[in-house]
This record gives C-alpha cells, structure tokens and sequence, in this order.
C-alpha cells in the first residue's frame, strides 16, 4: 500500500496526507469529547507533556533519515546518468577518432541510447525489465568486441573502447537498481505510524481543553503533511516532480551518425 501511494502524483500524495493526519486529528479530538468512551478517556488527564515529547523526537529523527536516505539516493541517480552518458560518449569520440571506419558502432550505440530513452526508461517507472534495450547493449558490446576493430584500429583503441562499453553497462546497471530499489517501504511505514503516535501523544496532554487539543493536533498535522509530502516527491528519482533529468542522453542524439534529436520521441512525463 505505501508503494501504491508513493507512486500517486503530486495532488493524490498532499491529499492522502491531509486525509490521513487532519482526519486523526478530528476523531482524536471526537474521541476524548464526543464518544461514548470519553469518560474512560478523561480519567488518563493530568498525564506530563514532557513525557511525550520521546514520541516526537523519535518521528523527527526517523524523518530525517528518511529524507537523507531519499536525497542521497537522488544524488546517485543522477551520477549514474551522468556516468552512463559519459562513457557512451567517450565510446562515440574513440569511433571518430579511429582510423577504421567504426560506422556500425555508432549505429549500434543509436539503437542503444534510442531504446533506453523510449522502451527503457517507461519500463523502469512501471519496475519492468527492459529486454529490447539489453538487447541493444549486448549489440553494441558485440560490435566492439569485434576483432577486426584490434586488427584494423590496433589493440589499445579497442581495449579503451571496451573498456568504456563495460563502465556504460555498470552506470546502466547501477540506474536500474536504483529505480527497482524499494528498501525505504519499511521506513515510510515507520514514519508515518510514529506522527499518528505523535497525535496521540499531543492529545493525551491536552486531554481538558477541546480547543487547544485541536489547535495543537492541526499544526502538528500540517508540519507533518508538508515534510513528508515533500519527501514523498522525491521518492522515485527517475519519476515524478523532481526527477532526474534525461538531457545527458537525449544530447547524444543530436551527435552526428546518432540520429537527429527530432527523431526521438520523448519519453512519458
């Protein structure tokens, strides 16, 4: 269910949110002085603030990490892009540079960076493999691994264009885990108990006055609600509000024998 939600776009996370912490607020506040149960419920009056400030605590240190494990994963995706670009480039301009005609390795990459930007990158959002654009790597790896390249090229050119290939299928190997990682599930589920448990803690000492009670819980809710919305968007790096940008590869397609960038289509938003 917390997979479900993190996958909602930006209005379905903020209303799941305002649903779930002003909604406790209201039935926490029904509860103490509307239900039948309140007299149970008042008699636990008099209990010390202090001693629930532990619960608060505990929902702000969890939250933090959260949002530094979210941020950091961000930051990798990003580099593993930039990395994945970076060497296929390098490949590009070792082709260029070689005194062979390497025509059928620019082909290939084309194919390659063409399938990850239409097949690959839509996959990755729906945690799907992507065998076509595998596919295109391996053809690509083939073309390199050629022995006519070492013959006609020489040896050191080849070694440095595999060597680049296998540095692209790591960077892209490293994004793919990155997209399928669902390790935060857990701590989603954590964070988002402990501000419910937080709610009760701020109503348990507000057990005499209705007003305040609510007052407390609302503003306690709305801080909740933006943290962790803002948190939530950030959640898939290569999806979403914040997602990592595909710049870096579609720029390769604007290389020339890789294909004009007019005649990629854009990948879903």
């Amino acid at each position: 269910m917390t997979r479900a939600w993190l996958e909602l776009n930006t209005f379905g996370i903020f209303a799941t949110l305002c649903v779930l912490y002003y909604g406790a607020a209201l039935f926490l506040v029904f509860l103490c002085f509307g239900s039948p149960l309140r007299k149970q419920i008042q008699k636990s009056n008099g209990i010390v603030a202090p001693f629930f400030s532990s619960v608060a605590i505990l929902f702000g240190l969890l939250t933090g990490f959260l949002a530094s494990d979210v941020g950091e994963r961000g930051r990798h995706a990003v580099r593993a892009m930039q990395a994945e670009a970076s060497e296929i480039r390098n490949v590009y301009a070792l082709s260029v540079a070689s005194v062979s005609d390497m025509t059928d390795i620019r082909t290939a990459l084309k194919v390659y960076v063409n399938s990850v930007l239409t097949d690959e990158w839509p996959a990755m959002m729906r945690d799907q493999p992507s065998p076509r654009t595998g596919t295109a790597y391996d053809d690509v790896l083939r073309e390199v691994s050629d022995l006519s390249v070492g013959r006609d090229s020489g040896t050191p050119v080849q070694v440095a264009l595999l060597s680049a290939v296998i540095r692209a299928g790591t960077a892209r190997s490293e994004r793919l885990s990155i997209a399928a990682d669902q390790t935060n599930d857990l701590k989603w589920v954590s964070v988002l108990i402990l501000g419910l448990l937080t709610q009760v803690g701020l109503a348990l000492v507000h057990m005499d006055r209705p007003r305040a009670m609510l007052t407390a819980l609302t503003v306690f809710g709305s801080a909740a609600i933006v943290a962790l919305g803002l948190i939530a968007l950030q959640e898939h790096p290569y999806d979403g509000a914040f997602r990592v940008s595909t710049a870096p590869l579609q720029h390769l397609m604007t290389l020339p024998d890789l294909g004009p960038a007019s005649a990629l289509p854009q990948p879903p938003k």
